[in-house]
């Protein structure tokens, strides 16, 4: 007999169209999810498809997490779609580089808006449903919450902020029992770090200095850092939880 870990589950994944956010919206919809896969651009649109030819329910939605109207869109659909929400990771982000002296004020406002204010409009939407069915938010942070690097300022404030957040969070929702947890995830082999490489001089030097820093000497794989959202989606002893898939970078 298999065993279905999500069957009849729903899950809202934001920022779903490549990397940490594809990996996870395959493995629910693995495990039995039916799942809304969110992105800015129309990239999550090719991971529904997917996950519908292979036998699977998804839909997939256009919204920016940033904007009020694009987090009530994506909860809104979400309900008309499948009648109610039990999972929902926060995962769209983005990184830019810079120390408080030199990132802008445009982009310190960018990360902000989308790694921090993203988390809390579209939890304010789906909180409501998701005391319904006593589900689970899962925030994606980062390492970086916890340790700090060169040229990361905005990127470690706005994680920073989502840890915090998902401590409240928790505190706020736990009688309710709807958990909250947060990842923090090290250095990922993901399409996004490897625009980020190609801006370095010596992409492939700057390759070897982002894998240095984690103590088991390799970049992370998406599909390991679904596997915890899994895991912390599962696990009803969970809550207010900070989960470090590293690679040894925080030891």
């Amino acid at each position: 007999m298999i065993f279905i870990k999500l069957e009849e589950k729903v899950a809202i994944i934001t920022g779903a169209g490549a990397g940490i956010g594809e990996a996870t919206a395959f493995l629910f919809a693995k495990e039995g999810a039916k799942v809304c896969c969110n992105s800015l651009s129309k990239s999550a649109l090719k991971i529904a498809d997917e996950i519908n030819e292979s036998g699977g329910e998804a839909i997939f939605i256009q919204a920016d997490v940033s904007k009020e109207e694009g987090a009530k869109e994506i909860v809104i659909k979400t309900i008309e779609a499948f009648n109610k929400i039990d999972i929902l990771f926060n995962n769209a982000g983005i990184v830019l580089p810079g120390s408080v002296e030199t990132i802008s004020v445009e982009d310190f406002d960018k990360i902000m808006a989308i790694n921090t204010r993203g988390v809390f409009l579209v939890s304010k939407y789906a909180i409501p449903y998701l005391k319904k069915t006593r589900g689970t938010i899962i925030n994606n942070a980062s390492v970086l919450a916890l340790k700090g690097v060169k040229d990361r300022a905005a990127y470690s404030a706005s994680k920073g902020a989502v840890v915090a957040l998902t401590k409240a969070m928790a505190m706020d929702l736990i009688d309710d029992r709807v958990r909250v947890n947060c990842i923090c995830p090290g250095t990922v082999d993901t399409p996004s770090l490897a625009k980020r490489l190609a801006q370095f001089p010596d992409p492939e030097k700057a390759r070897k200095q982002f894998i240095q820093r984690q103590k088991l000497g390799r970049l992370g794989r998406p599909e390991e850092i679904a596997d915890a959202v899994l895991f912390l989606a599962l696990n009803e002893f969970c809550t207010g939880v900070i989960l470090s898939i590293d690679g040894g970078m925080t030891i």
